[in-house]
């Protein structure tokens, strides 16, 4: 007989924040400088970088989920995982499966890069990032190349996302969109014995109050 199947929380409402506030943050990015709104995009900027920042804090000392000691394995441990991509079977992932988690890694770092390089950048017209005279002509130059140009490497892991997340539903038929819009999985029930642990609210509150006093105070160097 199948196991019963149990409602288990897997994400907490603040990885879900980070997930969907980057999804819009990433679109307003690019609508705000094809569309010539500079200030908009240098905000945008900002409150990337503070959930970026703050999601990396909260992959040290987060929910079990949330924690990279939780769901980053071995590139070998991913390469099988997707070995099987094609094979019919039921979620049962408490949290990101293997490939899953390094796909986190490297949006992340992509992220941080274009935020981090944002800050450096000056393109003699339109903006100007807050820490661009602390650096060379040179410098705030090369920033600005790599800002521009990066743009596309997250377009690309983005889509790549997007396109794994459609694979699972097409072929696997699991679902990976609903538990980060709800943040639950009905899951066999032994292994909803090992509910992940959910940290408390005030202390991604407090992180997340801490990294965006830090990333104004940046935008007010300029």
């Amino acid at each position: 007989m199948s196991s019963p199947m149990r409602r288990v929380r897997i994400w907490d409402p603040w990885v879900r924040l980070v997930h969907w506030g980057l999804v819009v943050l990433l679109g307003l990015s690019w609508w705000s400088v094809e569309t010539g709104r500079m200030e908009l995009h240098m905000t945008s900027g900002y409150l990337t970088l503070t959930l970026v920042v703050f999601r990396i804090g909260w992959g040290i000392w987060g929910s079990d989920t949330a924690r990279f000691t939780r769901f980053l394995r071995s590139p070998l441990a991913a390469l099988a995982h997707l070995r099987h991509i094609a094979r019919r079977e039921a979620d049962t992932e408490l949290g990101h499966n293997a490939a899953g988690g390094w796909m986190v890694l490297v949006l992340l770092a992509v992220l941080l890069l274009q935020a981090g390089t944002g800050l450096f950048a000056d393109d003699q017209v339109l903006a100007r990032g807050p820490l661009a005279g602390f650096v060379s002509g040179e410098t705030s130059d090369f920033a600005t190349f790599i800002h521009v140009r990066n743009f596309n490497v997250i377009l690309a892991a983005a889509g790549l996302h997007v396109l794994a997340v459609l694979a699972y539903l097409a072929v696997k038929r699991q679902n990976l969109v609903r538990p980060m819009l709800t943040g639950v999985k009905w899951l066999p029930a032994t292994l909803a014995a090992r509910a992940p642990r959910m940290a408390p609210h005030w202390l991604a509150a407090s992180w997340l109050a801490v990294v965006a006093v830090a990333v104004w105070g940046l935008s007010r160097l300029g």
